[in-house]
């Protein structure tokens, strides 16, 4: 038998528990996620243009971002970038095998109503964040423009081969990781000064632990019904490592170093970090009991060794790692 068959083979077993937990999904859409007319929305946190006050309104929020240092800024912008490429994750996530095989978005089942529920909830983060760091008057918005609309343009590639067990790996690995640094730059805009940008990365942080929370417990399943599959995809997406989701921004245009740039800035001031990377890791372990699963088979005991050593492993390398002396400031005028 070819290696190609036999990932096939190991991709239709894997399409049948992705079925198999459907119901997991469609109860993860009307518990874990918020009806569109009770969730908060991008309004609730900017000035209110129909009040005679807004320009007040706007001069105190401008007021309060003065104190922000531009690496947080900066740092911001990539968060929100991230944020603004949800047409591609939408996209990707009704791409994979097995989620929605007639391609249609009408679709009832669970793993698509989940697709345009998360995303719609995703997509306002984006929305506020944007419209916040416009009303500042310290970004190069066109900068800032051009970037989403490079990232756009150059689309996403999350390295999961078309495998739903892979995808749900990378989501609970990248929800966890959006919501870290979306706390941690809540806490810098607090410390600066500014309450009201602390409460909006907070509040977006909830909604990634909540999103968090979901693909963690659809992996979760998974695990009880297929470990030997799970470890092995487990093992697959952490030998590739982690890609996130901005790494296109700067692809093909007038700064391809974008994206080291502004993963330089967060390393630099603490909002994701390498600590951060290998913590993940660690809490995907123990979330999923890897190290106490019995009963495998030869290549997921293999898997689970690997596993059960790799977040000490990212740990050192981020002891030895050095937080960049100089750094390049992005999309600030």
């Amino acid at each position: 038998m070819t290696k190609e068959k036999k990932i096939n083979h190991e991709l239709e077993k894997n399409l049948e528990v992705i079925s198999q937990i459907e119901s997991t999904v469609a109860d993860a859409v009307d518990n874990i996620l918020v009806d569109p007319d009770e969730c908060w929305q991008p309004s609730d946190f900017l000035p209110d243009f129909s009040d005679p006050n807004f320009h007040e309104e706007v001069k105190e929020l401008q007021r309060r971002a003065e104190g922000i240092p531009d690496t947080v800024l900066s740092s911001l912008v990539g968060n929100m970038i991230t944020e603004e490429a949800l047409p591609s994750y939408q996209t990707y996530f009704n791409m994979l095998e097995g989620i929605n095989e007639e391609r249609n978005l009408f679709n009832p089942s669970g793993w698509v109503r989940w697709s345009k529920a998360w995303t719609a909830e995703e997509n306002r983060h984006g929305d506020l964040l944007n419209k916040y760091l416009y009303l500042t008057g310290r970004v190069d918005m066109k900068a800032v423009e051009q970037t989403i609309h490079r990232l756009l343009h150059n689309g996403f590639d999350p390295e999961t081969d078309g495998d739903p067990y892979q995808a749900m790996i990378y989501t609970s690995f990248q929800e966890r990781a959006t919501k870290i640094s979306h706390v941690n730059t809540g806490k810098l805009a607090d410390k600066a000064g500014d309450s009201v940008l602390s409460r909006i990365c907070k509040t977006i942080a909830g909604d990634e632990a909540r999103h968090e929370k979901a693909y963690k417990s659809f992996m979760s399943k998974i695990f009880e019904i297929d470990p030997n599959g799970a470890l092995h995809a487990f093992e697959q997406m952490m030998r590739k490592q982690i890609v996130m989701p901005a790494v296109m921004m700067g692809e093909g245009g007038s700064n391809p170093t974008l994206f080291k740039d502004f993963s330089a800035i967060t390393q630099k001031i603490g909002v994701y970090t390498g600590w951060d990377y290998a913590r993940i890791i660690d809490h995907l372990v123990s979330t999923w009991k890897v190290e106490t699963l019995t009963g495998l088979n030869d290549m997921a005991a293999k898997a689970q060794d690997y596993l059960s050593n790799l977040a000490d492993r990212y740990m050192r390398l981020a002891d030895r790692m050095k937080a960049p002396d100089e750094i390049k400031l992005a999309w600030m005028k």
